[in-house]
């Protein structure tokens, strides 16, 4: 059981995502979780009013257990499975962090300071957190698909589109980390 409660290996982590895509590869599924934001208003009867969300979404059901295994297995995992003691985190990034107000996570993946409930008290935070979620909602329907969905299916089926939306991602999460993070948080 002690395997279980530390931190994986990226090359055993990274193995058992292959060998998932390999069979749903197999039996021609695609994944990605903002598909999901699609089938979800197709049940909720947006495929009347909207041509986008009118299609079969019981093809997908598969995939909305796929979420909802994700959150399940999330809660359980930082409720039952969580050990601060086996989180490092590079000292460097520890020291930047001090340096724009925000205290080390000490033991936890995420800081309090962005990511706690406190953060809704700001007005400034919300709104950010507001943008962000339209940019990121506009961004995965202008890319044609999420993070996940273009990082593990599409770059696992060698599609050109999948790669070039990756090195996107990559490029303005370095923006983001290193100039827009420091001015909205000073």
């Amino acid at each position: 059981m002690e395997m279980i409660f530390q931190t994986w290996p990226w090359y055993v982590s990274g193995l058992i995502i292959g060998l998932i895509m390999l069979c749903l590869i197999y039996f021609g599924k695609t994944f990605g979780m903002s598909s999901n934001l699609r089938s979800l208003c197709s049940i909720a009867g947006l495929g009347k009013k909207v041509s986008f969300f009118d299609f079969d979404w019981k093809a997908q059901r598969w995939n909305l257990v796929v979420v909802l295994g994700a959150m399940i297995g999330g809660f359980v995992a930082v409720n039952f499975m969580s050990d601060p003691s086996n989180v490092s985190i590079n000292p460097q990034t520890i020291e930047q962090l001090a340096e724009m107000g925000i205290d080390a996570p000490n033991g936890k993946l995420m800081p309090q300071a962005l990511f706690g409930t406190e953060i809704l008290q700001s007005p400034k935070i919300i709104a950010i957190l507001l943008i962000g979620g339209l940019l990121i909602g506009f961004g995965s329907r202008y890319a044609g698909g999420c993070t996940s969905g273009h990082a593990i299916s599409g770059l696992s089926n060698l599609q050109i589109p999948s790669l070039k939306a990756v090195i996107g991602f990559f490029i303005g999460g370095l923006i983001m980390a290193h100039f827009l993070l420091p001015l909205l948080l000073s």
